[in-house]
Formats: structure tokens, sequence, C-alpha cells
């Protein structure tokens, strides 16, 4: 049986059209929370994440440390073929580290480098 990878999305990974146009199939999830970090705003300037997200704003996990800031999102089952292919979704100034959700999960996300 395939390796599965938790994959949790606060941003554009989450919109229909991104999942259609990079896995070829829609995301089934859970709604989940990390505490400690933040949402800014990064502006995309790759011209192929502009053109699958439609969006000129990605939000961007910042560390905080402080147990008050929580992102919301989703926690996405993902193929070791379709992590890959949110690496070469996501731009450099994401990295993606494993982190422990409110619900116990743990899962993959990108936070800002």
């Amino acid at each position: 049986m395939a390796k599965k990878y938790l994959l949790f999305s606060y941003g554009t990974l989450q919109l229909e059209p991104v999942q259609q146009q990079t896995y070829g199939r829609l995301l089934a999830g859970s709604k989940d929370t990390l505490q400690g970090y933040k949402i800014e705003q990064l502006e995309i300037t790759d011209s192929e994440v502009l053109k699958t997200s439609n969006q000129r704003f990605h939000p961007i996990a910042i560390k905080t440390g402080n147990l008050n800031d929580c992102v919301d999102g989703m926690i996405f089952e993902l193929t070791e073929k379709e992590i890959l292919q949110t690496d070469k979704y996501e731009v450099s100034d994401y990295v993606r580290i494993l982190e422990t959700f409110l619900s116990g999960k743990k899962a993959w996300i990108y936070v800002s480098q």
C-alpha cells in the first residue's frame, strides 16, 4: 500500500481549481487548527503559481510561539507524488515542516522560511 502524507492547507490549496490543476482531483480533508502561528500576506511573482491560483497575494504562516495565535485550515491526505507536486507549487518563500495540530494529528505544513 502506498504511503499517505497528511498536509495542512490554510490557503490556496483549499481552492478546487488549484486542487484540480495541481493534482487532477479534488482532495478530501478535515478541518483543523495550528496554534502558535499567525497569517501574513505574501506577494506572489511566480507566473505559474499566479496562473494556477489566480491570486497575487497568498497567505503565509509565521511562527509566533504564542498559543493565542491560531491558523485554521484543512488537513488533506496526499500521495508521495502529490506531496512532491505541492513542493513545486509552493514558491521558495515557503518551507515544508511537520507540525502537530489541535486534533493531535501530525501533518506537513508550508510556513515562512
